[in-house]
């Protein structure tokens, strides 16, 4: 089922919460005030509910405001990015500033098979430009496909790509306690469902299909690649979460440990299963990346069975390679992904 998105701003006021956000406030994956505390524990929810998030610079007190609130939940996510659409464009980032013009633009909600609104979106190049293939892109921890990606997404698409995108479960604009992860299956098999919606839609039928995760992400793709092998045409990973030496805590000491544990089943999963990789594949990873190790891309090159398969490690980089680095080393890495996909695609053509 699709739900189409409006542009309305609505006043602060506490989150009205639909019947999938209701029950999850009901569960047992929120505080009781009945569940019996340690001093230690009791100690630490008051520190939680105490600590506040720090004023953000350049922007209005009632910007501010906003941005303060609680975001547990899927209404309050989407009010803040309602209300930051326009701080966000004027950000001083390559990403925004030399973004192409043109990018046909769609954003919606599927009611996935738990009955939860997932948002979606697409990135299509210009009218009159040829769609050579689609691109599916799924997020990393804590991440929304509606930051920096939107300026990746229409990089890529302007280059002729069909680029589509959503938000996993507990992230972003999609419904789910945010930043919890019940099942790391759940969101692969989520990811799954959608993308074989959005790849029934007209503008790609029958062309090559791709799926593009970055860390938390590459899991997720490489997960769905190795459920649906037949169903892509090839894998990009960028710093991808594929070891068990990986450990997610440094992300945030606010994890919720269901989701450290579950990220920490999916990466021995995979590393178990690296050898069963067999689609093309293009791996970029920063060289000095202290969130997830360089040598786990080594390790997943050398492993992955694939005949068509490529490595690069850029010098001096970090984690977020496509968002974190200099102008220059952005676009030298938008240009490697555009150029292995246009080589790909034309063997298929």
């Amino acid at each position: 089922m699709k739900l189409a998105l409006t542009s309305t701003f609505r006043p602060l006021v506490p989150p009205k919460l639909s019947p999938f956000d209701q029950n999850l406030a009901s569960s047992n994956m929120i505080f009781r005030p009945s569940v019996t505390l340690t001093p230690r524990m009791r100690e630490t929810v008051i520190m939680m509910a105490q600590k506040k998030k720090p004023k953000i610079e350049g922007v209005s007190d009632e910007l501010n405001s906003i941005a303060s609130q609680n975001l547990d939940f899927a209404p309050a996510r989407r009010r803040v990015r309602l209300a930051f659409s326009n701080v966000q464009q004027q950000l001083d980032h390559v990403l925004f500033k030399m973004a192409p013009s043109g990018i046909r633009t769609d954003e919606w909600y599927e009611i996935n098979s738990k009955g939860q609104e997932i948002f979606c979106k697409s990135w299509l190049p210009k009218p009159g430009v040829r769609i050579k293939g689609a691109l599916c892109f799924c997020h990393g921890y804590g991440d929304t496909c509606t930051f920096f990606f939107e300026g990746i997404a229409k990089y890529i698409a302007a280059s002729g790509y069909g680029v589509y995108a959503i938000d996993h479960p507990g992230f972003g604009l999609s419904e789910g306690l945010h930043g919890y992860v019940p099942s790391f299956d759940g969101i692969v098999n989520n990811a799954l469902e959608l993308y074989n919606i959005i790849k029934g839609r007209p503008e790609i039928v029958g062309l090559p299909r791709f799926v593009f995760g970055q860390s938390m992400g590459g899991a997720i793709a490489l997960k769905a690649l190795l459920k649906d092998p037949n169903e892509w045409d090839g894998i990009i990973l960028v710093a991808p979460m594929c070891k068990a030496d990986y450990n997610v805590i440094c992300y945030s000491d606010q994890t919720r440990l269901k989701t450290a544990v579950e990220l920490l089943k999916a990466t021995r999963y995979i590393e178990s299963q690296v050898d069963k990789v067999a689609s093309p594949m293009l791996i970029l990873h920063g060289a000095a990346d202290k969130v997830t190790d360089p040598q786990v891309s080594k390790f997943l090159y050398e492993r992955a069975s694939s005949k068509d398969k490529t490595l690069k490690l850029y010098e001096g980089a970090y984690h977020s390679i496509l968002e974190g680095e200099p102008d220059d080393r952005i676009l030298e890495v938008l240009s490697d992904i555009i150029s292995w996909l246009d080589s790909r695609c034309s063997m298929k053509n």
